[in-house]
């Protein structure tokens, strides 16, 4: 394990566009676009067919662009964080497995790497920036006018226009640490805007304490930040800990932070636009309906209402924004590179996982493939189990699939197959009743309250089969070997790269076919 280095060139937004345009991953849109349904339909058009980052220059009813689509492929992702290869992305999970549940080193080579990640840990703290770009310029009280930004309205039967990107900031009102996440903001009036955050939410429970200390909760939104502080919010971490120290660990260097004007919060220095705000605890409003990840209308929900009175901004800021809907979207493309993060917790927490695999089609986190060592009856049933008590993100997966660690997880082929021919539906599924789940899965019989079901599509081994079970087909490796040297004197070697890309399920060509249809019509 590497001492941390710094890994990301750019330190703020407008970095990270200048990084894209310099490799030709942005393009600029100077025709006015209406944030009003056209500015996310045009980019939903340019992410199905994995196009660059847009920066829309002249956005109907507001001076500020948006930039949106900027993480709409994994090698965007990856540049976000300094990284070129998606195998890098284990590394950082590899020093977050020791963080996540700590344990003894055993050995000069592991008490080596955990006292290395210590010091990668007082490298990755934060600072203060006391001259921050975020306080150029300054707007209070009856000043704030919400109807200035660039609101984006994605979907037809959306409630309203929304944040959806911004970097949601509450503190414990009892211990001080901060929680960072980003949820969904609904615009309700110049001042006001409702926040959706589910109960188990850190903001959600900062907001129960506030209520029973009898105050308001202090709220600040970050609004056009670097996306490696996204990927930071969006990475589940212990209570206690601070999302600013892993986006120090995911950067290799503190994040710059600065006080905000009004309110006892810290918010990144480089931000575009921080709103400043409180929570009156009691204080709802209906928020929604609106798209979300599941390709469906949300309901409507009561939600906590902000009152903002202070908003403080870069010169010329740049409004950051993104939406949800049925995969690609920018979110998918998150949750695929936080998989691999997470691939080492998961295997400190349960050895016998060779690999596993969120499929983007299945909504990055509703169907699990896990490939396991297997070395005993049972082990299956219990790796599935294992799996969905693991992490946090995991609680919301309805279908697990347990597969021989020889299965290939990324490829659905090999997938399919060893389900179709090792499956038997009334020996190996397993369902578990009445769980607690994801209040936006409609399918579920009663919301909030679902099924899971676990397949077990290994090799049956001791009491698990009752007959001889099928020897799988296999050529020699000597006749492979031979078969590949001969290969150019067959006239076959232009089709020795002709593989397809295991790695595409088919959601892609369905939308470039849906694309197609329209340009035709």
């Amino acid at each position: 394990m590497a001492p941390m280095r710094p890994r990301t060139k750019s330190n703020d937004l407008r970095g990270f566009l200048s990084l894209l345009e310099d490799r030709g991953q942005l393009r600029r849109i100077t025709a006015p676009v209406n944030p009003d349904l056209e500015l996310a339909a045009i980019s939903d058009r340019v992410m199905a067919i994995g196009g660059p980052a847009l920066l829309f220059e002249n956005v109907i009813g507001s001076e500020i662009p948006v930039a949106i689509n900027l993480l709409g492929t994994m090698e965007r992702v990856l540049w976000s964080m300094g990284l070129e290869k998606e195998e890098e992305l284990e590394d950082l999970g590899t020093q977050l497995a020791l963080l996540e549940q700590p344990r003894p080193p055993k050995g000069l080579t592991q008490t080596a790497n955990f006292a290395k990640v210590l010091f990668n840990l007082v490298k990755a703290r934060p600072d203060i920036d006391l001259t921050p770009s975020c306080h150029q310029e300054i707007i209070r009280g009856e000043d704030v006018n919400l109807y200035e930004l660039p609101l984006i309205r994605p979907w037809p039967g959306d409630a309203g226009k929304v944040i959806t990107l911004g970097l949601v900031i509450t503190k414990d009102p009892e211990t001080g640490v901060p929680n960072v996440g980003v949820y969904r903001l609904q615009l309700q009036t110049t001042k006001t805007m409702t926040v959706h955050w589910l109960s188990v939410r850190g903001g959600a429970r900062h907001l129960r304490k506030a209520a029973a200390m009898g105050k308001k909760l202090e709220i600040a939104v970050a609004i056009g930040v670097h996306p490696l502080l996204i990927m930071a919010a969006a990475t589940p971490i212990p209570v206690q800990m601070s999302e600013w120290l892993f986006a120090g660990l995911y950067a290799g260097k503190g994040v710059h932070l600065t006080s905000c004007k009004s309110i006892d919060i810290q918010v990144p220095s480089h931000s575009e636009i921080v709103l400043e705000g409180t929570i009156t605890p009691g204080e709802e409003l209906i928020d929604g309906p609106f798209g979300d990840h599941m390709g469906f209308y949300g309901g409507e929900e009561v939600s906590p209402l902000i009152n903002f009175h202070c908003i403080t901004k870069r010169k010329n800021p740049v409004f950051l924004a993104t939406f949800s809907g049925r995969p690609p979207k920018e979110e998918a493309l998150l949750a695929i590179a936080l998989n691999r993060i997470y691939t080492p917790i998961l295997r400190q927490q349960i050895p016998e996982i060779k690999d596993f695999f969120l499929p983007m089609e299945a909504l990055s986190y509703k169907l699990a493939i896990i490939s396991i060592d297997k070395a005993y009856p049972g082990q299956a049933k219990k790796a599935a189990m294992a799996f969905w008590s693991a992490l946090p993100q995991f609680t919301y997966t309805k279908f697990v699939v347990v597969v021989d660690s020889e299965i290939n997880v990324r490829d659905p082929r090999q997938v399919v197959w060893v389900i179709a021919s090792q499956v038997d539906p009334q020996r190996d599924l397993f369902v578990l009743e009445n769980t607690p789940f994801d209040s936006l899965d409609f399918a579920s019989e009663r919301i909030g309250l679902g099924g899971r079901l676990a397949i077990d599509a290994t090799t049956k081994i001791g009491p698990e089969k009752h007959h001889e079970w099928g020897k799988p087909l296999h050529r020699p490796n000597d006749l492979e070997s031979k078969v590949e040297a001969r290969w150019k004197e067959l006239g076959l070697d232009d089709l020795k790269d002709k593989t397809p890309d295991p790695n595409v399920f088919g959601y892609v060509m369905e939308e470039l076919l849906l694309l197609r249809q329209r340009a035709r019509q």
